[in-house]
């Protein structure tokens, strides 16, 4: 078998004007990078706000393990099936981070024959988003700084800046730095430091924005500091909004690209779901669902965390109503959710994959608490064994739930028709009555217990009493009244990552929460959770290689 960059060099691309006119878009429509790649302009939206949606499908997982789940590779496989059925289906996908790339998770690309290409560019620079938006965010915190050294008319208390720089890089080192050191032309000293641009608020104002001016109105609501007296600081009396808004006039703008089979591919915004809201932008959502029969988009990680905020913040700024959604699950992580070490998955064992299914199963619960027809695909593997497909397709049958041993990995569209099939059948004979989990008028503590509660399974949450400080400055300001995006481990339903399988007994720790006001929603930061994260051992980076035609390896 290839691997997933030798059939992504050897695909037969066509040029993405072609993909655009099989969409009814023109040459006018967009914006070329290349042969390959394009930016769609936002007047393809504003030319069809009276065209009715197609039906929008969301793909998610069970709690991610080492064995791998293949959410990206099903969601593109999902979209080829469903286009090689007849059916106008387009793919709405989050951009990869490099940070993950040359680190230990990898890309967001999908793997096999259910990939988007052309793969190196969208793993690497692509069309430019990620430095647009860690130029803008680290234009405003220059401005911050700058402000302090020009004589700092906003009475700007040092000690209580909030707003970090970014880079689009795992560097651990980055983390807890000191700036200003060098003496008086170098500006005051003081604490700071960097998150991945992913995790930072401009990247999750890009994904909840509606349009440009929406955009800079939502940077200018940026809480970055508070003055000596305690009072908030926003972006807008720095005054530099316009000027991060011009630097995102085209990163705004989503992605247009292709599968290996050249079904249309809308790739936009990527923030993670353990460290952020993890979902593609609702503007790339919204084309997909104009431009086709049906969008077919993903969230990161499990359900628990892209799952819940995809319906709790994406889908309640966005007025989107999800008609299905796809747990993906693979039985060699189901048996690692069972207690199986990674190097003994391969072999049959129906007793731990019985244990390890409550994973799947609490998964499906949460879903179902949304009130949205679920339907399962098992990603196969080679090791599957025919008594272990069995086991998952009763137990699924007896939660009366569909599911769908899919293929997609290595047949493509082909693997992934019955998938395709169960999909279709089950918009159409199951009505999606989407509803939000919580209230988001409640107080913080209330809205965090719930979703602590109903989709973690925890006990309580306990709140340190940094956390419980911070909420309280949050509410004093009045901003309170917004969506929760919980920062937590993806490997557990609980806030320990060693916990598989479906824990209970528990209690959620919330040790930070930060309000990211221009986005809308406040973060709860949990257990040891980072938003820098670093390399490990013996990163990724060290595979990767290019030769001198141009050719690279090692890249997945």
């Amino acid at each position: 078998m290839k691997t997933d960059i030798e059939i992504a060099q050897s695909s037969k691309m066509i040029p993405i004007l072609e993909v655009g006119k099989t969409l009814g878009l023109t040459e006018n429509d967009l914006d070329l990078y290349g042969k390959y790649k394009a930016k769609i302009s936002l007047d393809v939206l504003a030319n069809r706000k009276d065209k009715g949606d197609g039906k929008l499908v969301l793909v998610t997982a069970i709690n991610p393990t080492p064995a791998g789940e293949g959410k990206s590779t099903v969601t593109i496989g999902l979209g080829q099936a469903l286009c090689s059925l007849g059916q106008n289906a387009v793919i709405a996908l989050r951009e990869p981070s490099l940070g993950p790339v040359f680190g230990v998770k990898g890309g967001a690309a999908g793997g096999g024959y259910a990939q988007v290409v052309p793969m190196e560019d969208i793993n690497l620079h692509f069309t430019g988003d990620m430095h647009a938006i860690t130029t803008t965010n680290n234009l405003l915190s220059a401005a911050i700084d700058n402000h302090i050294h020009q004589g700092n008319e906003l009475r700007i208390d040092s000690r209580r800046i909030i707003f970090k720089r970014v880079l689009d890089m795992n560097d651990r080192a980055l983390r807890d730095i000191v700036v200003g050191m060098g003496g008086k032309p170098n500006g005051f000293l003081r604490e700071d430091g960097f998150t991945i641009t992913v995790a930072s608020e401009i990247m999750a104002i890009l994904c909840l924005s509606n349009n440009l001016m929406d955009l800079k109105e939502r940077f200018g609501k940026i809480l970055v500091a508070y003055d000596l007296d305690g009072n908030p600081i926003y972006c807008k009396d720095l005054k530099v909004q316009g000027a991060m808004a011009m630097l995102m006039k085209d990163a705004i703008k989503p992605n247009l690209v292709q599968t290996l089979d050249n079904t249309p591919a809308i790739i936009h915004g990527g923030p993670f779901a353990n460290i952020a809201h993890g979902c593609n932008s609702i503007l790339a959502t919204k084309m997909a669902l104009k431009l086709g029969d049906y969008a077919i988009t993903e969230a990161g990680f499990g359900a628990d965390l892209g799952a819940e905020k995809f319906f709790d913040i994406k889908c309640r700024y966005g007025g989107l109503k999800p008609n299905c959604v796809v747990i993906v699950a693979t039985i060699r992580a189901l048996k690692h959710h069972g207690g199986v070490k990674k190097d003994e998955l391969n072999i049959p064992n129906v007793e731990a994959l019985s244990r390890g299914v409550v994973n799947l199963e609490k998964q499906i619960e949460n879903i179902q608490k949304f009130n949205v027809p679920v339907v399962v695909a098992i990603n196969k593997f080679i090791s599957d064994s025919d008594e272990e497909v069995k086991f998952i397709e009763e137990f699924c049958k007896a939660k009366g739930v569909e599911v769908s041993l899919t293929e997609v990995w290595e047949k493509g569209a082909e693997g992934g028709k019955d998938l395709a099939n169960k999909v279709i059948s089950t918009i159409k004979n199951k009505e999606s009555k989407f509803q939000v989990l919580y209230n988001e008028e409640l107080d913080i503590k209330e809205k965090i217990k719930v979703i602590a509660r109903e989709i973690y399974g925890a006990d309580d949450v306990e709140f340190t009493a940094s956390a419980k400080k911070q909420i309280s400055e949050i509410e004093k300001l009045g901003l309170h009244k917004v969506p929760i995006c919980v920062a937590k481990t993806q490997n557990s339903l609980s806030d320990n990552p060693a916990l598989l399988g479906r824990p209970t007994g528990f209690n959620i720790s919330v040790k930070e929460v930060k309000l990211s006001n221009g986005a809308g929603f406040i973060v709860a930061l949990t257990g040891t959770i980072m938003t820098m994260p670093g390399l490990p051992k013996v990163p990724a980076a060290n595979k990767i290689d290019i030769h001198e035609d141009g050719t690279i390896e090692g890249l997945f």
